[in-house]
């Protein structure tokens, strides 16, 4: 009967430790999701953001253009060919990127 007694205690012990602690657990995930929708949405954040990216297409053109300097002629010609696609859609492309950025 103790045994019993102590099993029932633990298991309502269990349940209302769970209920408590999803509730808070929950509060604090509205909250930590709050504060980076706030981050996310500051214009300064967003023109980092965006500068960062137009820094990262430069930069991939740039060794892009290395690259196939130095390779050639010696590329199959199935991925140049595949290359030619990904440019001519990244720059044809006005949305935006993968990234959430515009292409500008």
């Amino acid at each position: 009967m103790a045994a019993m007694r102590y099993r029932l205690t633990f298991v309502v012990g269990l349940a209302v430790g769970y209920v408590l602690g999803t509730k808070a657990g929950r509060e604090r995930y509205e909250q930590l999701r709050r504060s980076a929708q706030q981050v996310a949405q500051n214009p300064a954040v967003r023109n980092t953001a965006e500068s960062a990216a137009q820094q990262g297409r430069h930069f991939a053109d740039k060794a892009y253009h290395v690259v196939s300097d130095k390779v050639g002629d010696r590329m199959p010609d199935s991925v140049a060919h595949r290359v030619r696609s990904l440019r001519e859609r990244g720059t044809n492309g006005s949305g935006p990127d993968d990234w959430g950025t515009s292409n500008t």
